[in-house]
């Protein structure tokens, strides 16, 4: 299959023109993000699949050997259930309060807590770990230098997984070594310093604050004891009895009023008020008694009566001298002082009782207020004493209250004590019977994985290193130019031997970018067409022989301009001596008169050929004279075709100078070689110098570029080689 039957140039129709100069200019940028440019991945992955075969085999070698040196290990869990909260049988807050957390906050700080150096310290010192010679053993602490606690608490922590089961209270305490019953030790252990410690931490104050309070209680027990002993022995010194034990309103401590003398002198005062009152009271009775006059009895009233009415009644109807009206007045004049006797009787009684009770009231009232006077010259005597007794009451009274408080809080703190913990432990570490590590697939998907990240790196790294066209697809892509052909590496030497050749798939392949570029305009290929590169050496003299033979072969009047005047090498391309020494400088200088005398004709190649003549010392001063142009007038007028082998771009401008002169311009890229941010430049001076690029030949295309999908191959299967290398080299 030839370039011109593949489906862009044969299918599809003319390939697009050449952009100018402003629009697809190159910025030295891909234009698609190579982050996403997958299928350079996968050209770059099949160019160094070699490496990676090579990475892939040495980590799964490592992996095998790291597996078959590596020591058992053996792995014992155990599983605890952690409740953010639990019921508070006793209805006592703990001293230490817990805030108000979500649950997962709360989950994640237990998590944390189990993996801490604060465990791995419990662990260490609950096991006696540092002095335990299986552990030591097993992980061969003893035989590495010092077994510090540092040490220790490393091993554990590295070797300790804390797994979270979803959706669950649930955590396990996984424990790794290479001891089996160290395994189970350490994930049992673990788990219950882990519990020890939560309640500790809710309930540790409250075990400290009962430790004490009960060493303050104890002290104070003992003060209290001290200073009762002390009031005790002061009130017998002092003979100061206490009969009430009430204490006074506020203040805490006993009153004066309090002891045996006190109590005395306040019943004293309370019998001489009645003393006083009682005699007052005599005295108003006997003032009282002279004055009250004592009826008589009744039976004398009515006698007397009894006889005033007789009398009366006598007196209405007799005479004074009748003798029953005389004894009827002689007995109302005795009852009258009857009467009057007893009457008087009684008042001299009344006076006598009452005087014999004043004399009581005011006896008494003498001896009380003499003992009052006493009792309190005793009182008095005693107040001194009193002040130290009040102070060592007070202090007995203070005593007593501090160790009823803190007793009374003892209490509380007791059964606060008793609450539950709210970590508890659902299953013990098992005693592991088989090892869980080394295991061939971890170990070997782990090469894996790693050898894949290592090939992913290569790719990536080549990718973004490569910054050579190695994708012919690249030149319409990155670069905006019309891919016309591709030819690929060849190791024939014999290149212009092939091109004599028409069948020769080599002539083939120039054949279709010929067929190419007849779709370039709607008369065809552009009459006087240029090649140039970036650099000498990929590809562009044996291009331009290639063309002007297949226009020949064609059937078309070709020329072949030789336009490189600083170091051409068509001379030795072709293998010829020039018949004209001056050559295309001789008619730029005026030494010669025209074209047509100083061409020659290429046997076997069939088109005319002028090479450049000796090098000028002004290449450029020449290329932009007028007489170029006169020259490629004559030569339009002479040919049908014209093929410019120029000189490269980069660091020169003659190619500059040349390309305003001609039709059109063919930019040849060697595969894997030149920057793409070099060939962008140069692309871009063309196209600032007013450049038609009519589009690019890709050449010496890799072997492996046939797997793209691309089909350079062309079923030819070579192209330029090292001999073509060295004969376009210096071609400058």
């Amino acid at each position: 299959m030839s370039i011109g039957s593949r489906p862009e140039a044969a299918n599809s129709g003319p390939p697009a023109v050449a952009q100018d100069a402003s629009h697809g200019a190159f910025t030295g940028d891909s234009r698609e993000n190579p982050l996403f440019n997958f299928e350079a991945y996968w050209k770059a992955a099949l160019d160094a699949k070699y490496w990676i075969a090579g990475i892939l085999i040495v980590c799964l070698g490592l992996g095998a050997a790291v597996t078959m040196a590596s020591d058992p290990l053996y792995r014992s869990s155990s599983r605890i259930e952690v409740s953010q909260s639990v019921a508070n049988v006793t209805d006592l807050d703990t001293l230490e309060s817990e805030g108000s957390i979500s649950e997962l906050q709360y989950l994640n700080t237990q998590y944390e807590l189990l993996e801490s150096r604060f465990m791995a310290q419990r662990v260490l010192e609950a096991g006696n770990l540092l002095r335990d010679e299986t552990f030591l053993e097993a992980f061969s602490l003893s035989e590495t230098g010092e077994v510090t606690e540092q040490r220790v608490n490393k091993v554990l922590l590295n070797n300790l997984a804390i797994s979270p089961i979803q959706r669950s209270s649930l955590v396990d305490i996984a424990f790794s070594s290479p001891s089996q019953s160290v395994s189970q030790k350490i994930a049992d252990l673990w788990a219950q310093e882990f519990i020890d410690a939560n309640y500790q931490k809710k309930f540790g104050d409250n075990i400290e604050a009962r430790q004490f309070l009960q060493n303050q209680i104890g002290e104070l027990r003992d003060q209290l004891a001290k200073s009762e002993q002390q009031l005790v022995e002061y009130a017998g010194d002092n003979q100061i009895l206490v009969i009430d034990s009430n204490s006074a309103e506020g203040g805490g401590s006993e009153s004066a009023s309090q002891t045996l003398a006190g109590a005395e002198l306040t019943s004293l005062n309370q019998a001489l008020a009645k003393a006083v009152a009682d005699r007052i009271a005599a005295e108003a009775s006997y003032a009282a008694s002279g004055a009250i006059a004592t009826p008589p009895s009744a039976s004398l009233n009515d006698k007397l009566a009894d006889a005033k009415s007789e009398l009366a009644e006598l007196s209405a109807n007799f005479g004074p001298g009748y003798p029953p009206r005389r004894e009827a007045a002689a007995r109302v004049a005795a009852l009258e002082r009857a009467i009057s006797g007893q009457v008087s009787g009684a008042r001299q009684a009344a006076n006598s009782e009452a005087l014999a009770k004043l004399n009581a009231a005011r006896s008494a009232e003498r001896d009380l207020r003499r003992e009052l006077n006493g009792a309190k010259n005793g009182f008095l005597r005693q107040q001194n004493q009193g002040i130290r007794y009040g102070i060592l009451k007070r202090e007995v009274d203070t005593n007593r209250e501090l160790y009823d408080g803190l007793l009374q809080r003892l209490k509380s703190l007791e059964a606060s004590g008793a609450g539950q913990n709210n970590i508890k432990l659902i299953d013990q570490a098992n005693f592991p019977n088989r090892a869980y590590a080394p295991s061939w697939t971890m170990n070997l998907a782990l090469a894996s994985a790693i050898a894949a990240a290592l090939a992913a790196a290569l790719v990536w790294l080549k990718v973004l290193m490569s910054q050579t066209l190695r994708d012919p697809q690249d030149v319409k892509r990155d670069l905006g130019v019309t891919l016309l052909g591709a030819i690929p590496r060849n190791s024939n030497t014999d290149l212009v031997g092939q091109l004599r050749e028409r069948s020769s798939q080599f002539n083939e392949a120039y054949a279709s970018i010929r067929s190419n570029l007849s779709f370039l305009t709607e008369a065809g290929a552009p009459q006087v067409l240029m090649l140039t590169s970036s650099v000498p050496a990929e590809g562009k003299s044996i291009s331009s022989v290639a063309l002007a033979t297949s226009f020949a072969q064609l059937g078309k009047k070709t020329l072949l301009l030789d336009a490189d005047l600083r170091k051409s090498v068509m001379i030795s391309t072709l293998d010829r001596v020039p018949k004209a020494k001056e050559g295309l400088t001789g008619l730029l200088t005026g030494k010669l008169e025209n074209l047509r005398d100083n061409v020659e004709h290429v046997e076997g190649l069939g088109f005319d050929f002028l090479h450049s003549g000796p090098v000028p010392p002004n290449p450029v001063e020449l290329l932009a004279s007028p007489r170029l142009r006169a020259v490629l007038e004559e030569a339009r007028g002479n040919y049908e075709q014209v093929i410019i082998d120029g000189a490269p771009v980069l660091a020169l401008a003659d190619a500059l100078e040349l390309s305003r002169s001609v039709d059109g311009l063919i930019y040849v890229i060697e595969s894997d070689r030149v920057k793409m941010r070099a060939i962008g430049r140069a692309l871009n001076r063309l196209r600032m110098a007013g450049a038609d690029i009519k589009g690019a030949i890709v050449t010496k295309i890799d072997e492996r570029v046939t797997s793209y999908g691309y089909g350079y191959g062309y079923g030819y299967g070579y192209g330029y080689g090292k001999d073509d290398d060295e004969t376009d080299e210096g071609a400058s």
